[in-house]
């Protein structure tokens, strides 16, 4: 499977840091690493409604299928 997650670029264009995405996603900083690296096996739909509702984004804004 080749889902990329483009998080960080998302997250660099918003100039919001990784603790403070986590903290107001409602997620532990551990969690959002293994996300932003593609490390994660899935990701909750209320999560990623929440980082898309931080980010002022859309979900295929962070997530890309090659």
């Amino acid at each position: 499977m080749a889902i990329i997650v483009n998080l960080d670029v998302m997250m660099a264009k918003r100039k919001i840091s990784s603790n403070e995405l986590a903290e107001k996603v409602g997620i532990t900083a551990a969690n959002l690493s293994i996300l932003k690296t593609g490390k994660a096996k899935a990701v909750r739909f209320s999560t990623l409604d929440k980082i898309c509702e931080v980010l002022e984004c859309q979900p295929g804004d962070i997530l890309e299928h090659e």
